[in-house]
């Protein structure tokens, strides 16, 4: 069964649509949370309220993925005292600051802008990736997929009142800073996952940032909103977005060279704008001049990048003897 597994997921078809099952998951992200804060009740001002519910989302997507991990292997998987640990550092990084200054940054622009903001973090993490932890070159075509990244990014921001009023320190620039954090997670979680299990990694990360979360908001004045039935089921569907996806992507990772994926990134603003477009009536937003080109040089930059490690990785094949 496993081989049968392995050979299914090496499938160039069925990477295609798994993948963008997940970027189609987390593009749907950006107005769940937009419409979990009117569900809700939760003020762009109350930013207690804020972390609380993302706390709820992640330490419930934890729960999720740690158990499914565990049916799967038919016993619940502990991490040992030094995995806790990098699961502990982790989940400071990549979900307690990170989804912090998400939530908060959502709660003050709109989802069509923060989807393309959010995907400046693949820029990042190869600037960091290189500079920080040496883990590959910064050649002339990254470079380049960097900095058409960077221009949609500051041209969606230069578009003044079309995409609601330009730069927003407290909403662009905590979502700018939130990719940051994803950027330099995505190198540390490397790092870390060298002879560690994956998806138990994940999981506990999940559990300490998601818990970190909901005990900040209540330090801070926060309480646990009454949810309705609908609210719950929105909570549930972000709960099983986060642990669905972050499951089949690892597993479509393990098997397959990292860049094969992660081309498919670029999918993931796709779908955020357009399900902003339609979920939250952001169409005049989402389909301006300025926000298709602004979207238009994320994804060209993402696919330079992209095609600059599958090129690489061609002409080092080829010199192999």
């Amino acid at each position: 069964m496993k081989k049968i597994s392995t050979s299914t997921l090496q499938r160039p078809m069925v990477i295609c649509l798994l993948a963008a099952f997940c970027c189609l998951l987390w593009g749907s992200a950006f107005p769940a949370v937009k419409i979990g804060y009117g569900l809700l009740s939760i003020s762009s001002a109350d930013s207690a309220e804020q972390l609380i519910f993302a706390g709820l989302r992640f330490f419930f997507a934890g729960v999720v993925t740690v158990l499914f991990h565990g049916a799967s292997l038919r016993r619940l998987r502990l991490p040992a005292r030094s995995s806790l640990w990098k699961a502990t550092k982790l989940g400071l990084i990549q979900t307690l600051v990170q989804y912090a200054l998400f939530y908060i940054g959502m709660a003050h622009t709109s989802g069509v802008k923060g989807s393309v903001l959010m995907a400046v973090h693949v820029f990042f993490a190869i600037l960091i990736s290189a500079k920080l932890f040496h883990y590959e070159r910064l050649n002339a075509p990254k470079l380049l997929g960097c900095l058409c990244g960077f221009g949609g990014v500051l041209l969606i921001n230069l578009s003044g009142g079309g995409l609601g009023g330009g730069f927003t320190l407290l909403g662009d620039g905590a979502v700018l800073l939130a990719a940051l954090a994803n950027g330099f997670s995505i190198s540390l979680f490397k790092r870390y996952a060298e002879g560690e299990d994956t998806l138990t990694l994940c999981g506990y990360q999940f559990i300490v940032g998601g818990g970190l979360l909901l005990l900040t908001g209540l330090c801070f004045g926060g309480t646990l909103p009454y949810f309705t039935g609908q609210s719950l089921l929105l909570l549930g569907y972000m709960v099983l977005l986060s642990a669905v996806a972050q499951t089949i992507w690892s597993a479509l990772t393990r098997y397959n060279p990292v860049g094969r994926v992660a081309v498919y990134g670029f999918l993931n603003p796709v779908f955020g704008v357009l399900l902003s477009a339609l979920l939250l009536r952001e169409g005049q937003q989402a389909f301006t001049p300025y926000s298709l080109a602004a979207l238009l040089l994320v994804c060209v930059g993402i696919f330079v990048v992209n095609r600059s490690d599958a090129l690489g990785r061609g002409a080092q094949a080829d010199q192999q003897p």
